[in-house]
């Protein structure tokens, strides 16, 4: 049983229809980037698999349960997290304010102590700024922030919405560096990101959505030497 699977999933913003009949899975331990141009249905994807949109049709199953429908809330206390486009972090709280909000749900004080200690260990940038408010850092910063945030959660199934949006190329490897790690920690990931080159030579499988709906997928080793994938996404 796949960790994730979606089903003829439709969803839209009222007479806009932004997916079509959409189906892929996410198996245990594995990355699964979707990929395609702008206004392709990345976003909306995720989304609504987490709650924010409500599928017109469809399914949506995690873990074996149908999520389909479920509030955000209710959705992320199942540990499937996603980390948004644009980080939406709080930016008149400090970094360690925005990081607890990851952990909200959870009742394990010295658990969620263990965990703050390593997510200041692997983000030092955040260690040193821990007091700071967090709408005062850089944008590279806050992203090591919002994704430090969705770890406090303790996530099941991490999903990233354009993680390297707006960062300068020394950053964008940075984030995929962390993004590296956490799949080596063998947490599952669904990443949407502009960036294919990058996006498919940190995932196990990808799917190609154009106009809401799957127009291919394949390994994503498979795809990176596929001469139509390369001419049109990978430049």
């Amino acid at each position: 049983m796949a960790l994730l699977e979606i089903n003829q999933l439709h969803a839209g913003y009222g007479a806009i229809k932004a997916l079509r009949g959409i189906t892929f899975k996410v198996e245990q331990a594995q990355v699964v980037s979707l990929i395609g141009a702008n206004g392709a249905g990345k976003s909306t994807t995720l989304n609504t698999i987490s709650g924010l949109i409500k599928p017109a049709a469809g399914t949506i199953r995690f873990d074996g349960t149908d999520i389909t429908g479920w509030r955000a809330d209710r959705i992320t206390r199942r540990q499937l997290v996603q980390v948004p486009e644009g980080r939406q972090i709080i930016a008149t709280m400090t970094v360690l304010e925005n990081l607890m909000l990851g952990a909200y749900h959870r009742q394990d004080k010295a658990g969620i102590e263990q965990d703050l200690e390593r997510i200041f260990e692997r983000f030092k940038r955040l260690n040193e700024r821990r007091h700071q408010k967090a709408g005062s850092m850089s944008g590279g910063e806050q992203q090591m922030l919002a994704v430090g945030r969705a770890l406090m959660a303790r996530p099941r199934l991490l999903m990233l919405d354009e993680p390297s949006m707006g960062l300068a190329p020394l950053l964008v490897t940075e984030v995929f560096s962390i993004i590296a790690d956490i799949k080596e920690q063998g947490i599952p990931i669904l990443l949407v990101e502009q960036n294919a080159r990058k996006a498919l030579q940190i995932a196990d499988y990808a799917y190609v959505l154009e106009r809401g709906e799957i127009v291919h997928e394949g390994r994503a080793d498979q795809l990176r030497a596929d001469p139509a994938i390369i001419s049109a996404y990978l430049g």
